[in-house]
């Protein structure tokens, strides 16, 4: 059975482009920096953040911790909000790889007061941490796209006091192509960023992290210490520039999926979309009126042949991607209707 999955945008697969270029790839071992292809994505992925350099790592995860790991001094002190990516799900990595403290700044939809984060930056006192980062994540995994003008006053706080900033942009280019940017509009207020080749743009694995070559250097000898010294990687960096060079408009047309899967699920009585926040490829709603038990629409949405997860803080949550059809996501909203009648 062909399914439609829609538990995330990481499940996409890799295009033919993709299998034909990972298969006729030029290699080598790029610990030796040896690997071309894995050489000619590096430096691509940089031009296209606008950053000096880059280095591959096998996930987000690995590369926001990566990151951290690389700026910061162990217990040091790292300013985010409270329901980031990097503080909710990435297992507690940041106090088991980097040690340092996470100090979180309430958001709103995502977006943080540049006072709060002003608020919170560390004197220079025996008693207190330093303070060695300020993360930013757009576009955030609550589906909302954070706006430039936020960033860029984050920006100047942090200049200001001397402190770097790292921006989790995992989704990078779907917040770029929701505000209609360049993506160095964007990443011109961070001083590294993590992007991932695999959530929507099809790539099998892989982020990039990216910054100063300093910033790198270090990164890179980090990144041998915590395992993600690869091999012959140019077989997975040729996927991720197919993903790069011919992927990224195909995101505005996921968004487009995501707000008709998100009107048509508003249409449906019990269901509550909140048609603003849908900035991206996510569709939130609150199916709690409708008293169907979630882990039970799982099972029946599955022998419809179609992959959901279940609700998460009240919440649930589809996302579109490259192989969602627009005619999968009617069979997807008269599956609900017939499962809730």
């Amino acid at each position: 059975m062909n399914f439609i999955d829609l538990r995330s945008d990481t499940v996409t697969v890799p295009t033919q482009n993709m299998r034909d270029a990972m298969y006729n790839a030029s290699v080598g071992d790029d610990v030796y920096g040896d690997d071309p292809t894995m050489k000619e994505l590096e430096e691509y992925a940089a031009y296209i953040a606008g950053m000096e350099s880059s280095v591959f790592v096998p996930s987000g995860t690995f590369g926001n911790q990566l990151s951290l790991f690389t700026h910061c001094q162990r217990g040091s002190e790292v300013i985010l909000s409270d329901d980031c990516h990097i503080l909710m799900h990435e297992v507690g990595a940041s106090s088991v790889i980097a040690g340092v403290q996470l100090r979180s700044v309430k958001s709103r939809n995502g977006e943080m007061n540049p006072q709060d984060i002003l608020s919170k930056i560390r004197e220079d006192d025996i008693h207190f941490p330093k303070t060695g980062l300020i993360c930013i994540e757009n576009a955030h995994s609550n589906g909302r796209v954070i706006p430039l003008s936020n960033m860029e006053q984050i920006h100047a706080i942090a200049k200001d006091k001397g402190v770097p900033i790292h921006l989790d942009g995992a989704r990078l280019f779907n917040a770029a192509s929701y505000l209609k940017v360049d993506p160095k509009e964007i990443t011109k207020c961070c001083d590294s960023v993590m992007f991932c080749l695999s959530k929507g743009l099809c790539a099998p694995v892989g982020s990039m992290v990216c910054g100063s070559k300093e910033f790198i250097e270090k990164a890179r000898k980090k990144r041998k210490l915590m395992g993600g010294g690869l091999r012959q990687g140019g077989f997975l960096a040729a996927a991720g520039l197919v993903a790069l060079k011919e992927m990224i408009p195909n995101l505005e047309e996921d968004h487009k999926k995501a707000l008709l899967l998100g009107e048509e699920l508003a249409k449906i009585p019990g269901i509550k979309v909140n048609l603003d926040d849908i900035h991206i490829n996510m569709v939130f709603f609150d199916m709690s009126k409708t008293n169907y038990d979630t882990y039970k629409l799982v099972d029946e949405f599955y022998k419809r042949g179609i992959k959901i997860n279940p609700v998460e803080d009240g919440l649930m949550r589809f996302v579109t991607n490259f192989w969602v059809s627009y005619e999968g996501i009617h069979y997807v909203v008269n599956s609900m209707k017939d499962i809730l009648n």
